[in-house]
This record gives structure tokens, C-alpha cells and sequence, in this order.
């Protein structure tokens, strides 16, 4: 397998060479054809180079097979296969984008209420205690409570969103990307492919 930037045009060019077309797709997987999964080696090896390339590249994912493979293959079933699997992907990842949202929300009102609750109780108990250590002591404690208690939200709201974001705009790319078979006369039919 190789990957590189071909000349003058920005296109980002991921190549496999594989011995038979059935190793791109997870043969566990009951589907009808062009609804198949990738083989995860092939997904890992085709989002790994992608990621390689910059955003404003398009994507051309070039497969090699054996000139005998090749000409039993249906090109378009393959292609289509390939862009539906990364369409999809991007689909259940941008599903998982607004759950994380909502449990962001949720997180968030949550947080804020025990926050609020724990100020109050923190300025009661430093009201109704004399001055001293343990005053100062019960009333920091609530205030660390109450920030604990929005840390998820933070976290979610200012981190942990963006990598999911960046999966689902690769993920688009791929899905749009443009999916070319071509013969290999290099590969035989005992060769090693990208599964196997």
C-alpha cells in the first residue's frame, strides 16, 4: 500500500494492492454487497493515510488488483460500496456528536444546580460557624464540590467535542472521495494484500 500527493492538481492519492477485491470488506458482515462493511484493516489504513492529507485536498482512493481480479469486479459496486461505508460512518459519528451534546446539556443544568447549592450552603455554614479553621475548611469543601460537579460539562463543552467533529468531517471527505480500481500485473494471486 502507498499514499502520496499527485502532481499539480491537490489531490491526496491512497493506493492498496490487494489480490482479490473481497478483502476491502469484512466477510463476517451479512449485508448486501454495496451496504458492506470494510474490513477493519482496510478502514484503519484508508482513515490513517487520510488523515495524512490536508483538508482542502480531495481524497482518491486507488485499489490495485491482479488483472484476473480486475476483470471479474464491477468498478461502480466497489466504488459506491466504499463511499456508502464513510458515509455511514459519518452518520453514526455525527449521532454520536449530539449525544454528547445532550449529555453535555444535561451535565451542564446539573452541574450549575450543584454548584449553586453547594455556594449557598458553603456562605450559610461560614455564617452560622465563628470564624476559624474549620469554618474556612466546610466552606472551601462545598466550593470544590460545587466546581467538581461541573467538570464534565467543561470537559465536554471545550474539549472533548472537537475530535469527534474532525472524525466526522474526515469521515465526509472519504465518503465523497473518488474510489479507482486499476490493474497490478505486480500482485499474483499468492501475493500479500492490505487483510490478508
Amino acid at each position: 500500500m502507498r499514499r502520496g500527493l499527485t502532481e499539480g492538481a491537490q489531490v491526496g492519492r491512497i493506493e492498496m494492492k490487494l489480490r482479490k477485491a473481497s478483502q476491502l470488506f469484512d466477510t463476517l458482515d451479512p449485508s448486501p454487497f454495496r451496504e458492506t462493511d470494510l474490513a477493519i484493516q482496510a478502514e484503519e489504513y484508508i482513515v490513517d493515510r487520510a488523515l495524512e492529507f490536508s483538508d482542502r485536498v480531495h481524497i482518491e482512493i486507488v485499489i490495485y488488483l491482479p488483472p484476473d481480479e480486475l476483470r471479474k469486479t464491477n468498478v461502480s459496486d466497489i466504488a459506491a460500496a466504499v463511499r456508502y461505508y464513510f458515509g455511514l460512518r459519518s452518520q453514526a459519528v455525527s449521532r454520536e456528536l449530539s449525544e454528547l451534546f445532550k449529555t453535555g446539556r444535561l451535565s451542564l443544568v446539573v452541574g450549575m444546580v450543584i454548584l449553586f447549592i453547594c455556594l449557598l450552603l458553603g456562605w450559610s455554614f461560614s455564617q452560622r460557624m465563628t470564624e476559624g479553621p474549620f469554618s474556612r475548611v466546610f466552606s472551601e469543601s462545598f466550593l470544590i464540590l460545587g466546581w467538581v460537579a461541573i467538570w464534565k460539562p467543561s470537559e465536554i463543552f471545550l474539549y472533548a467535542w472537537p475530535p469527534v467533529a474532525a472524525r466526522i468531517k474526515l469521515f465526509d471527505r472519504l465518503s465523497g472521495a473518488t474510489v479507482l480500481l486499476d490493474e497490478d500485473d505486480t500482485v499474483s494471486s499468492t501475493a500479500e494484500g492490505a487483510s490478508g
